[in-house]
């Protein structure tokens, strides 16, 4: 549904400031990583980071968008059953932004065994000063463990196909990229933002309506 693509989007946006709690010392320590450069030079670097990170998150879109399509396709299976647990992720999703409900952080504990794996070979391109080193670095980047990031790539398994896969996880990418590259005070008026409850609700509301509606349509379906 092409709706998914904007509905990622905002989940990165807003999701966003658990980016900045996970990923804003790892940001910090970077800028001080960079040799004395302009500040142009820094920006460069630092969208040549989230390059490489949003190119990792589009490959495990694409590699999980796959294996979902595959697997229903040998099981006979349908893949509204997929749709049905991606409405149920879009709900916890929702609650998640809201801070109603943290039970996506578990999710973090999957991915440290294989973070401790990746760590070493990230520290061997520092310090950042060339784009393959920023970029290689991003990639690497990708591995961080993130309920957020492990939820929405678990949504890409009801997404059909390896291409939507990974344009489902590039939007999510996309979202997150405010917070992170604009780290520092604009970062920090845009948490605030999101941080209030009219906004943080409002938008937690619209990604739940999404999800009940996409487990209807997937019930709906299903049963008849």
């Amino acid at each position: 549904m092409i709706i998914d693509y904007p509905a990622a989007l905002l989940i990165g946006l807003l999701g966003s400031s658990h980016c900045l709690v996970m990923c804003g010392g790892i940001v910090a320590a970077l800028q001080f990583s960079m040799p004395t450069q302009s500040r142009w030079q820094k920006l460069r670097l630092q969208l040549l980071l989230s390059l490489g990170r949003l190119t990792t998150y589009a490959f495990f879109g694409a590699v999980v968008g796959y294996f979902g399509a595959t697997a229903m396709s040998l099981a006979g299976a349908s893949m509204l059953w997929l749709r049905l647990i991606a409405g149920l992720l879009l709900v916890a999703m929702a609650l998640y932004i809201a801070r109603l409900w943290f039970g996506l952080t578990l999710l973090e504990r999957l991915g440290q065994g294989l973070w401790h794996k990746v760590q070493p070979y990230s520290k061997r391109l520092l310090p950042l000063d060339s784009a393959p080193k920023a970029y290689g670095y991003g990639l690497l980047w990708g591995f961080l463990p993130c309920g957020l990031v492990y939820s929405t790539l678990s949504w890409s398994l009801a997404s059909g196909s390896a291409s939507a896969g990974a344009l489902l996880m590039l939007a999510f990418g996309l979202g997150t990229l405010p917070a992170l590259v604009i780290f520092g005070a604009a970062a920090t008026a845009l948490t605030k933002l999101k941080n209030q409850l009219w906004f943080r609700y409002s938008a937690a509301l619209l990604l739940a309506i999404y999800g009940f509606y996409t487990i209807w349509l997937a019930l709906r379906r299903l049963v008849f």
